[in-house]
């Protein structure tokens, strides 16, 4: 039995969404996830605690946040605050005097009622559109008794309910959860292991056979590749890609979204005080997105850009 008040740390919960999954959903963030993907455009839903994420554009230089660290984190230099990153804890205490919100507290604790109440403010939009839930992050199988319990909460008031996942997770996790999701969003992001280590920071040996096992169970399942030019776009990668998909006991026909990389989200990197590795990195233009799209559905994938 999962315990009622079971509690979890998300950092969004972000309603109206079209991109994650059919119809007009509401996307539930969770944070922590056991990968370190080089590309990540959500840099804040890695580590599980909380964090502080800084806007220098909105500082006006007034010196409170300073004021208030108490591990001297902050300090002000020629009137405007510096901050000393590898001593920040994260309390968050500069970001509740901040008057101009140029700081801002990343991550909160909350209950599974607290998560429905405000996915249930929509739910004239889920009925009208088709749409539901969508639990995302992060990685969502990384806290799987919250998970598991906000899932059957979904299913028994008849929500819609997906899960976008790496699939690096025990089995025993995916096995829990998977009773309760109506749609699988798998990211499949490389199958060489070494290039997949190299790139992600973890195994993929764990998505792969989770994978498996939820086609092979019959569970409604649609890949999402990101699209990251010089890591997964040359014709071994998308060889192995429809090697892969290939050997998996679909069925249905097989279906795909190829998520082009985007640079939207490296300026969060210097926000948390880290570096951002792929910073000039390019994104892939549209001959290049094509060129992919033609080659899963020259095999008979299903594709669709974006998702």
């Amino acid at each position: 039995m999962i315990d009622k008040v079971t509690r979890g740390k998300i950092f969004d919960i972000r309603r109206y969404s079209v991109h994650d999954g059919p119809g007009i959903r509401t996307a539930v963030f969770f944070k922590g996830c056991p990968a370190r993907c080089l590309w990540c455009h959500n840099p804040e839903s890695q580590r599980r605690e909380q964090e502080v994420m800084y806007w220098p554009n909105k500082c006006r230089g007034c010196g409170l946040c300073a004021s208030v660290c108490d591990v001297g984190a902050v300090r002000v230099e020629h009137g405007r605050p510096v901050t000393a990153w590898e001593l920040c804890t994260g309390c968050g205490k500069c970001a509740e005097v901040c008057p101009a919100r140029a700081r801002t507290i990343v991550g909160r604790e909350v209950s599974v009622s607290e998560v429905m109440d405000e996915i249930e403010m929509d739910r004239a939009f889920y009925d009208e559109s088709g749409g539901g839930i969508t639990f995302t992050g992060g990685e969502p199988l990384a806290q799987p008794a919250f998970l598991c319990e906000l899932a059957q909460t979904c299913k028994k008031v008849e929500l819609h309910t997906a899960v976008d996942t790496s699939g690096i997770a025990a089995r025993h996790v995916v096995e829990l959860v998977a009773p309760f999701v109506d749609l699988w969003l798998y990211d499949l992001k490389i199958v060489d292991r070494f290039a997949h280590l190299f790139a992600t920071g973890c195994s993929n040996e764990l998505a792969i056979s989770n994978l498996r096992w939820l086609v092979k169970e019959g569970y409604d399942v649609t890949l999402r590749i990101p699209l990251i030019p010089g890591y997964n776009d040359d014709n071994e990668s998308l060889g192995d890609f429809i090697e892969f998909i290939g050997s998996l006991e679909w069925k249905d026909p097989p279906q795909a979204a190829i998520l082009p990389y985007h640079r939207l989200g490296n300026e969060k990197y210097e926000r948390l005080g880290r570096v951002c590795c792929v910073e000039d990195l390019d994104e892939p233009d549209s001959q290049n997105i094509d060129r992919v799209r033609r080659v899963f559905e020259a095999v008979g994938i299903d594709v669709q850009i974006g998702g």
